[in-house]
C-alpha cells in the first residue's frame, strides 16, 4: 500500500487513546524516578548480607552516570526511529538490569546491573516528555508537565517507606522484582496506543562519535563530582586530571558539533535563542531542588534538633511545593499570553525564601522553616513546565526529541554539580569530614554554630542558583504556544 494514500494516513487520536498513552507514559517515568529513591534505605542492608560497604556509593552512582550520559543519545534516536521503539526498548534494559541487580550474587554484579538500569532508565523521563511533546499541543502541554510533576513526588515520598520495608522485613532484592511487573504495565499500555502516533520518522544519521564524546565527558565529570571531596580532596590529583578530561572532551565534542555534516546536537537547536535560555533556567532550578532535597535532612537534624522521621515530614513541604507549582504554572500557562510571568514572580518568591533562612539559619521556628521551603518549592516548580514546554514549542517537530534530550541532561548536570557544591560547602564551612560529620550528628553531639552558618552559605548558593535561573527566564523569548499540533517550521 502507498503510503501516502488515505488509508495509510493515522486517524487523530481520541481523547481515550491520548490518556492510555500518558497513562503508560506516566508509569515509564515512575520506573525510572522509583528507583532513584527506592534503593537510598536499603542500602545499609545491602551492604552488610555483601559484607561491602566501601562500594556502596557505586550502587547509586553507576544508575547515576548512564542515565545521564545516554540521555541526549535516547532523543536522537527518538527523532529517527519514532518514540515507540525506543521507549520500548529503554524500558526491555530497565528491565534487564532489574533482573540483573535482583540476582545479584554479590556487590559488582549488582552494579553493573545498575548501570545497565540506568541506560534504560535515563531515557524514560526524556522519551515521555519527548512523546507528550510530539502528542499534546503546546497550549495543553503544561497540564501533562505538571502530572508529571506528580510522578517525581509519589515516587520521593512512596521510595524511601518502601525500600526500608522490603529490606527490614522481607528482602531487599523486591526493590528490582518489583520493577519486572510495572515495567510489564508500562510497556503494554504504551505499545498498542503509540502505534496510532503519527510516524515522524526523519532519515537522519546517528553521530557515534559526537554521542561517545558527550557520553565520556559527562561521565569524566559525574566521576570528579561524585569522588570529590569524599574519596579524593578535591584539588587532588585524580579529582583534577578527571576535570581537565571532561573540559578536553567537551572541547572536542563542541568542535565535532561546528564540523559534522549532521551533529548528535544540531547547531539549530543549540542557535534557538529559546534552547538558550530554557536550558539553564531549568538546570539551576532543578539543580538547586535536587541539592536543597539531599542537605536539607541534615539541617533540619543537625540544626534544627529533629528525629531522622521528624526530618522526612519537615522535607515534604518542599517537596510538596514543587508539585503545587508546576502543577499550577501547567495549567495556567496554555491560558495566558505572559507565561513568563509565572517563574518570574515564582523565583523571586524562592529567592527571598531562602535569603530569610540565610539570614536566620539558626533561631527560627520550624514552622517558619517549613514554609520558607514550601515557598521554594511553589517557586521552584514552576520553572519545570514553562522552560520545557517553552523549548518544545520553540523547535521544529523532528528535533524535538533531541531538544528535550538537551533539556534533561543539564537539569541532570545541575542536580550533580549543585549538589556537590552544596555538600562542598557543608564539608568545608562546618570544619568536619563527612565520616565526622556523620557520626557527631548520629550520636546527637553535632557543633550546631558551625553547622548552622555552614548552611548559611548553602541558603546564599542556593538563592544565587536560582537568581541565574531568573536571568535565563527573563532573557528567554516568549514566543506564542501553538494551540495546534503542527509543528514548528524547520528553519532553512
Amino acid at each position: 500500500m502507498d503510503a501516502r494514500s488515505p488509508e495509510a494516513v493515522p486517524a487523530p487520536l481520541s481523547h481515550a487513546e491520548i490518556r492510555v498513552i500518558v497513562t503508560g507514559v506516566m508509569v515509564a517515568m515512575f520506573l525510572s524516578a522509583l528507583d532513584q529513591t527506592i534503593i537510598a534505605t536499603a542500602l545499609p542492608t545491602i551492604g552488610s548480607q555483601f559484607g561491602d560497604l566501601e562500594s556502596l556509593s557505586w550502587v547509586v552512582t553507576a544508575y547515576l552516570l548512564t542515565g545521564t550520559a545516554v540521555t541526549p543519545l535516547v532523543g536522537k534516536l527518538a527523532d529517527i526511529h519514532g518514540p515507540r521503539p525506543v521507549l520500548l526498548g529503554s524500558i526491555g534494559l530497565f528491565l534487564v538490569g532489574s533482573l540483573a541487580c535482583a540476582l545479584a550474587p554479590g556487590m559488582m554484579w549488582l552494579i553493573a546491573g545498575r548501570a545497565v538500569q540506568g541506560l534504560g532508565g535515563g531515557g524514560l523521563i526524556a522519551l515521555a516528555q519527548t512523546i507528550i511533546g510530539i502528542l499534546i499541543a503546546p497550549r495543553e502541554r503544561g497540564r501533562y508537565q505538571g502530572y508529571f510533576a506528580i510522578v517525581f513526588i509519589t515516587s520521593s515520598i512512596a521510595g524511601p517507606i518502601l525500600g526500608g520495608f522490603f529490606a527490614e522485613h522481607l528482602h531487599w532484592s523486591l526493590i528490582f522484582w518489583i520493577n519486572l511487573p510495572l515495567g510489564l504495565v508500562a510497556a503494554a499500555m504504551s505499545d498498542r496506543a503509540l502505534r496510532r502516533l503519527p510516524a515522524h520518522h526523519h532519515p537522519h544519521r546517528l553521530d557515534i562519535l559526537g554521542a561517545a564524546l558527550m557520553c565520556a565527558a559527562t561521565v569524566a565529570l559525574l566521576l570528579a563530582l561524585s569522588w570529590g571531596g569524599t574519596h579524593f580532596h578535591w584539588l587532588s590529583a585524580p579529582i583534577l586530571g578527571l576535570l581537565a578530561l571532561s573540559t578536553v572532551l567537551w572541547i572536542a565534542f563542541a568542535l565535532r558539533v561546528a564540523t559534522a555534516s549532521e551533529p548528535l546536537v544540531p547547531t539549530a537547536v543549540l542557535a534557538n535563542p529559546v534552547v538558550r535560555a530554557g536550558v539553564p533556567a531549568a538546570a539551576f532550578a532543578m539543580g538547586t531542588l535536587i541539592g536543597l532535597s539531599i542537605q536539607m535532612p541534615l539541617y533540619l537534624e543537625g540544626v534544627m534538633g529533629l528525629t531522622a522521621s521528624q526530618s522526612g515530614v519537615a522535607l515534604i513541604p518542599l517537596m510538596a511545593g514543587v508539585v503545587v507549582g508546576a502543577t499550577g504554572a501547567g495549567r495556567v500557562m496554555g491560558s495566558v499570553t505572559h507565561y513568563k510571568r509565572l517563574p518570574v514572580v515564582g523565583l523571586i518568591a524562592s529567592i527571598l525564601s531562602l535569603a530569610i533562612l540565610a539570614v536566620w539559619p539558626l533561631g527560627l521556628h520550624i514552622a517558619a522553616v517549613a514554609a520558607a521551603m514550601g515557598v521554594t518549592g511553589i517557586g521552584l516548580g514552576t520553572v519545570l513546565p514553562v522552560s520545557t514546554v517553552a523549548v518544545q514549542n520553540a523547535v521544529p517537530l523532528p528535533q524535538m526529541g533531541t531538544a528535550t534530550g538537551v533539556v534533561n541532561l543539564f537539569r541532570s548536570l545541575g542536580g550533580a554539580v549543585l549538589t556537590a557544591g552544596f555538600g562542598a560547602i557543608v564539608i568545608g564551612l562546618s570544619g568536619m569530614e563527612g565520616s565526622a560529620l556523620l557520626e557527631r550528628l548520629l550520636s546527637g553531639h553535632a557543633q550546631v554554630a558551625p553547622l548552622a552558618d555552614a548552611f548559611r552559605w548553602v541558603f546564599v548558593a542556593g538563592a544565587v542558583s536560582l537568581a541565574v535561573s531568573l536571568i535565563a527566564i527573563i532573557a528567554m523569548e516568549e514566543r506564542p504556544l501553538r494551540s495546534a499540533h503542527a509543528p514548528a517550521p524547520l528553519p532553512e
